[in-house]
């Protein structure tokens, strides 16, 4: 961890060379705590990293031993991440919302010795499972707010983050020169991280990184996003345990850019308003609630206003999608046109929603409407929109800033190649892919190709252009009892941009036709119903209410038009509670478990049967 450190490692040591630049006052990090958002300076999160790589030293791990990060984002956790890596070691982080099951599952899978958590909710569900996981030794509670437990099971510890980090700062001369041995012994072969999948329709599979898919995707961003300095910012509100936001944090404190960290995703309007970040990563559920929130204002105004709005866009569009995105001149009439629009319109629509700052918003996860992506690609929003996986360190293809087509997920980044297999399926080889799963010699076998290619288990094609166009995830693809293919994801990302859908789920495997649960927006259609003075007593009473069905059926006729016919949802059930991650609805990454809702709702969907 110092100028002496050998490895070539870009993660490993990264902290000491931040604080060892010219700027090493300057904050890198910021947390909100007691109602402000406090500076980190890169010294200091230096001097954190070496206490905490001292202290995990001292608990007894070893080389490519593994420490769980069992909590919602917090500078904690950034800490315990770099520290492992000083050591050799192997930072395995869990969604904090996952169940005492799903922790056990990952801490005996992958033999965690130590385990961070950040409330008193992660602290109960790991004390849980201590018993039933024979290689913890320590639970050391991240947040001040966690309470030390009454007792812990024989064989395990527990310790506060400040007794955790004052070990640290206690270490002798010679442990600390063992730390330093280790950060110069390490290669890229080590194992940076082990990223567990949503697990879909089966159990989590933990996807091996070693360092060079770090080091790989580091360098592969930097050549890539130019446009990006130590003068940005960045806010870190997707899980630190999704790979996106991993990969997303460690590339921006790699360049200097400043990670505001939000310690609350329910705070992220809040958070965004106050950080007004020039990017940030996020996935198409925040601007698909944004843009409804956008039009819901827009039908609220008086019809000049709304006269103005159209104008705008058509303008916007006009100077962005036809020009700028080609990499045109754009005329000089319509350059000043635009500017009149962007002051009146969008510039008050960007404050609004707290990226008024905004150079770049990278989104992937899931699909996007190419609608909204218009919308705000007009409204002067640079979303950027790509593909990647657990398993491919993030990133695959993202949208060029020139030459970029609507409705693709763009081209592959530098470095990483794509081709289309049997039955459509993408394949993707390059340095950013995983060397296959944790304890499962069997799915890592048949992730791969006998040349090499890692299967995503995504059907897609390369369009005219070179770039990818996914259009279905393999094991979601059903086929009708009339041999028709559905592809359900495209269905619901078409329905989940209306203002008054929340959730869907597209059912129809081996049946007549398409049906779908659906989850409607329910303060949308409680202001609706204000409007239409629609009685009701209960969420229950106005799901079931005859002109909220005549409203939600308009809007699924409209929005399914360019759908074949046997593509398009005769029967739909509404819903009075949303999908959860608690009720294994939802994975931790939000994507729909199809098995589990079928499950679930059967009793709904034979009645659309009927």
């Amino acid at each position: 961890m110092n100028k002496e450190t050998k490895s070539n490692n870009i993660l490993t040591g990264l902290t000491a060379r931040l604080a060892q630049s010219k700027d090493s006052q300057k904050a890198v990090i910021f947390q909100y705590k007691a109602e402000e958002w406090q500076p980190v300076s890169a010294l200091e999160l230096d001097t954190l990293t070496r206490e905490a790589a001292c202290a995990l030293e001292i608990l007894g791990i070893d080389v490519q031993d593994r420490i769980g990060i069992f909590s919602s984002n917090r500078l904690g956790c950034v800490v315990a991440d770099f520290a492992a890596y000083a050591l050799r070691a192997v930072p395995v982080s869990l969604y904090a919302t996952s169940s005492a099951d799903q922790v056990s599952y990952i801490v005996r899978d992958a033999s965690i010795k130590i385990i961070f958590v950040g409330s008193d909710s992660q602290l109960s569900a790991a004390l849980s499972i201590a018993g039933e996981c024979p290689s913890l030794t320590h639970i050391i509670g991240l947040a001040h707010s966690v309470s030390a437990p009454e007792f812990t099971p024989e064989g395990v510890d527990f310790m506060t983050y400040a007794d955790f980090l004052a070990l640290g700062a206690h270490a002798t001369d010679k442990c600390r020169e063992a730390v330093e041995r280790r950060t110069s012994e390490a290669t890229d072969s080590d194992i940076a991280t082990l990223i567990y999948t949503s697990g879909t329709t089966g159990e989590p599979k933990g996807a091996i990184l070693p360092h060079s898919c770090f080091n790989a995707c580091m360098e592969i961003h930097r050549r890539w996003l130019t446009n990006l300095d130590d003068s940005d910012t960045s806010l870190c509100f997707l899980p630190l345990s999704h790979i996106f936001e991993k990969a997303w944090t460690y590339f921006c404190l790699y360049r200097g850019i400043q990670v505001y960290i939000n310690t609350d995703p329910r705070e992220i309007q809040r958070a965004i308003k106050q950080v007004r970040p020039t990017c940030m990563c996020s996935v198409p559920r925040f601007w698909e609630k944004a843009y409804a929130g956008i039009q819901e204002k827009i039908s609220g105004m008086g019809a000049v206003q709304r006269a103005l709005v159209r104008r705008a866009l058509y303008i916007g569009r006009r100077r962005n999608l036809h020009y700028k995105r080609l990499g045109l001149k754009v005329p000089r009439w319509l350059e000043m046109r635009y500017r009149f629009y962007d002051r009146r319109v969008f510039a008050t629509m960007r404050r609004a929603i707290g990226i008024d700052r905004g150079k770049m918003f990278p989104t992937a996860g899931a699909p996007l409407s190419p609608g909204i992506v218009e919308f705000f690609q007009s409204a002067g929003v640079n979303v950027i929109i790509g593909y990647g996986l657990s398993e491919t360190t993030a990133t695959v293809t993202a949208y060029p800033f020139t030459g970029y087509e609507i409705g693709t997920v763009g081209t592959p980044v530098s470095g990483v190649e794509v081709k289309i297999g049997d039955k459509d399926e993408i394949l993707v080889k390059g340095p950013t892919v995983m060397t296959g799963y944790l304890n499962k010699p069997l799915e890592t076998a048949e992730a791969f190709t006998a040349d090499g290619w890692f299967r995503t288990g995504d059907a897609g094609y390369i369009d005219a252009s070179g770039a990818l166009v996914i259009t279905e995830r393999l094991k979601d693809l059903f086929k009708t009892s009339n041999g028709k293919y559905i592809a359900p994801q495209a269905i619901e990302s078409c329905l989940g941009q209306d203002k008054y859908i929340e959730q869907v789920a597209v059912i129809g495997n081996n049946r007549k036709y398409v049906t779908a649960i659906i989850i409607p927006a329910f303060e949308a259609i409680k202001e609706y119903a204000r409007k239409k003075k629609i009685q009701y007593k209960n969420l229950d009473d106005l799901v079931r209410n005859t002109d909220i069905r005549q409203l939600i059926q308009s809007r699924i006729d409209a929005l399914q038009a360019r759908f074949a016919p046997f593509e398009k949802i005769k029967k739909f059930t509404l819903l009075p509670r949303e999908f959860t991650m608690e009720n294994g609805e939802l994975t931790n990454t939000l994507k729909i478990r199809r098995p589990i809702i079928n499950n679930h709702y059967a009793r709904e969907i034979e009645a659309m049967y009927a």
